[in-house]
């Protein structure tokens, strides 16, 4: 008699195995990208035979011999709500409550992370936050050495149930879109608070670059000799300690496993990005770059690295990647000074200059001088969507703040020209632009006196300097700066010189 049990385990249990599965980035509520051919992959039987249908549209194909299989669906209209069936010979069933729209990835550490119910005037977010054709889903963090092919999750609407954890920078620029657009928006939060960009690279891509071997060495030799078990006593010991001295300090934080983390390389890739690989979408949103602040110069081949491999991986050409640049925050300092955040700065806005379609949100005035998480996320949305709206959807809005184009050294002054003043250069709060320093051949800066001569060029000069050779805008972790264009969007910081910063030669974690 034991043995029926046994039996219809058994049966059951090759039944479940035997069903066709997707990954959780396809199911009910999704958004398809429209104007595209979308891919849809899974599991099965190897040699299975599997027919995905939708909206008159009919694809079949085998898996193959490890069960793997992949289907594209021609364009579908926008719109909908449309039904998907997937059939093979050992189950059959239907997605549900499909949308087609614009696809957008929100990704990158905290600050594209942070959720909707902690930015200013959350309240009033989440109450107006019903909106049906706004599809969210969120990547759980993951971190590992080994290659995901899924994750949990699922597709739910916008609603003032769903909306307050997800990515507040995300769903703002998407509600901009939908009302801009008027079409369904798909929203797929995988950002991950604290991770450094090398996190997001495929190992193998990073490990052949020789860009990146000193950064790869120190990791290697981490991973030889690390033991987290090692590192939670010694975190106990000094727990103990803590507590029988009665220590006012705050208690010693808990070690984080480094192995399993958001700095080791191609964790993030392995673990959230790879199972989202190659589903259709517009485009990425980005907001990173504080954990890579201490290896700036770095940063100016790293960024566009790890742009330029999700782009081969995707296999969609090149994808518009928006940024944002980073937030003044920190003290102010009384005099100009090097710092390792502006060299940031300048290293994102470089990128424009190595990639095709990228485009770089300025929120140099948005920071938060005592938080790294500045709560005003409408405005960054708005800066980003402002680039989506101008450079992918054709509408006639400016979107760009005035960029250093050159300098002509006249005298004791040097005259600056700017690209992007959009209705001319503006200076706000104060009629004298703030934030300028000069230099003479002793690179030592001095805060300089600006004046804007003209809608896109401004005259500088400074005491004491009679021979000027440089000149900085906004160049500090937390700039006094006031430069604009008169369309409201900020001056992009620079500097005229290229003398070693702070964080030159740098490249190890």
């Amino acid at each position: 008699m034991r043995l029926i049990p046994l039996l219809l385990t058994l049966l059951f249990a090759f039944q479940a195995n035997a069903q066709i599965k997707l990954p959780s980035i396809f199911g009910d509520h999704m958004v398809l990208q429209q104007k595209h051919n979308n891919p849809v992959w899974g599991w099965a039987e190897p040699n299975e035979k599997i027919t995905v249908a939708i909206n008159g549209q009919s694809h079949s194909t085998f898996a193959d011999d490890k069960g793997h299989w992949r289907i594209v669906l021609r364009p579908i209209p926008v719109g909908g709500p449309y039904k998907m069936h997937i059939e093979g010979s050992s189950s059959s069933f239907f997605f549900d409550d499909i949308l087609v729209g614009e696809v957008w990835i929100c990704s990158g550490q905290s600050n594209m992370a942070w959720p909707v119910n902690r930015t200013n005037s959350a309240e009033l977010a989440i109450a107006t936050s019903n909106y049906p054709n706004i599809r969210l889903i969120s990547v759980p963090q993951v971190g590992t050495d080994v290659v995901q092919d899924d994750f949990y999750g699922s597709w739910e609407a916008a609603s003032p149930e769903t909306v307050p954890n997800f990515s507040a920078i995300g769903y703002f620029f998407g509600q901009r879109l939908h009302h801009a657009l008027d079409v369904p928006i798909g929203l797929i939060d995988n950002a991950w608070g604290g991770s450094a960009a090398e996190a997001w690279v495929n190992r193998d891509v990073i490990e052949a670059d020789k860009n990146y071997a000193e950064l790869m060495t120190s990791w290697k030799k981490l991973e030889q000799s690390y033991n987290y078990d090692d590192e939670l006593k010694k975190w106990k010991k000094s727990v103990e300690e803590w507590e029988a001295n009665k220590e006012e300090k705050g208690m010693p934080r808990r070690p984080g496993n480094q192995m399993t983390g958001n700095h080791r390389p191609a964790n993030i890739y392995n673990g959230v990005l790879h199972p989202t690989i190659g589903y259709g979408m517009k485009g990425v949103i980005w907001y990173q770059g504080e954990s890579n602040a201490g290896r700036s110069y770095q940063y100016r081949d790293l960024f566009p690295f790890m742009i330029q491999n999700w782009r081969n991986e995707w296999k969609q050409g090149d994808f518009p990647f928006y940024y944002v640049q980073l937030a003044d925050f920190m003290a102010e300092t009384e005099q100009p000074e090097e710092s390792g955040w502006a060299e940031l700065r300048e290293a994102q806005t470089m990128t424009k200059d190595k990639l095709k379609n990228v485009g770089e949100a300025v929120i140099i005035d948005l920071g938060e001088g005592r938080d790294i998480h500045p709560r005003n996320k409408q405005t960054v949305a708005d800066r980003l969507v402002r680039i989506a709206l101008a450079r992918d959807y054709n509408k006639d809005i400016v979107y760009e703040g005035p960029r250093y184009k050159s300098m002509e050294v006249k005298g004791d002054k040097i005259v600056l020209t700017f690209d992007h003043v959009g209705q001319g250069l503006y200076s706000f709060d104060t009629r004298e632009p703030q934030g300028f320093a000069i230099a003479g051949s002793d690179k030592k800066f001095v805060w300089a006196d600006a004046e804007i001569i003209s809608s896109n060029q401004m005259e500088i000069s400074g005491k004491g300097i009679s021979t000027p050779v440089a000149v900085r805008y906004a160049w500090a972790n937390n700039p006094v700066c006031n430069m604009y264009n008169r369309d409201g969007l900020p001056m992009t910081p620079f500097r005229t010189d290229t003398w070693e910063g702070v964080t030159f030669g740098k490249e190890e974690r």
